[in-house]
């Protein structure tokens, strides 16, 4: 492509960036992890930061990939190595707006083992239909577990199928939704849910939503996620 790529909306700008701070303070990413949307103008494109920290990153920072991850703007910044899991992910799912990948300790403890990771509260109905898992040595062999390439990202897709959240055996975990807001949403109760249910299963039997119940609460949060959504940027931007 020649022509520029049209300018995005000045609020998915400034929510892809207030997103990238709220997931470093609510403890989701630290230096390493990343968040993008969906162009609002071309879906065929996404809006991801050149390789920077998320706690630190600008609107000035946010460049413009096609679904190949080839970088459409700021090209002299150098990219994500891993950003090919939203590229693959955009091109697999239609449905999906926002991808975060990030290497939260309650999800990689879940990523490790052969535990399920299920919704236990409504917050985190979500899960109800199950995680999808990925291995990298079945389809790679021995890597440094990044998804550093296109052939990774595709099977990384695969992996996560029509879920939520896909984990990744000795890395992190993914999560898709319909917005920045959603996204996040899943992010920060993902991560809370694997802490919870580790506390849960110490104490002895578990009941879990069922498959109903995650449904019917998914259908509900996924309608007041606003509420959440304004309170996390304003924490995120010391305002309160």
């Amino acid at each position: 492509m020649t022509d520029r790529p049209p300018e995005p909306d000045a609020s998915l700008l400034n929510d892809l960036v207030a997103a990238n701070r709220v997931l470093y303070a609510k403890g989701i990413v630290d230096g390493l992890g990343h968040i993008s949307v969906r162009h609002d103008k071309n879906p065929s494109m996404y809006l991801l930061a050149a390789e920077r920290a998320p706690a630190l990153v600008t609107k000035d920072d946010i460049a413009i990939y096609d679904l190949d991850s080839n970088a459409l703007t700021l090209k002299e910044r150098r990219g994500y190595i891993e950003r090919y899991i939203h590229g693959e992910i955009y091109k697999a799912r239609p449905d999906v707006m926002s991808v975060i990948h990030c290497h939260a300790p309650s999800l990689v403890t879940f990523c490790v083992c052969q535990v399920p990771l299920k919704p236990l509260y409504h917050m985190s109905g979500f899960l109800g239909h199950g995680v999808g898992r990925f291995e990298a040595r079945e389809a790679f062999g021995m890597t440094d577990m990044l998804i550093s390439s296109p052939d990774m990202g595709r099977e990384l897709a695969k992996s996560l199928g029509g879920h939520a959240v896909v984990l990744m055996r000795g890395h992190g975990a993914t999560m898709a939704g319909a917005s920045i807001k959603h996204t996040v949403f899943r992010a920060i109760y993902a991560a809370l849910n694997a802490t919870m249910q580790m506390d849960a299963m110490r104490l002895g039997d578990v009941t879990y939503l069922s498959d109903e119940e995650a449904a019917k609460a998914t259908a509900t949060n996924d309608k007041v996620v606003d509420r959440s959504w304004a309170l996390w940027k304003a924490e995120a931007a010391g305002e309160v």
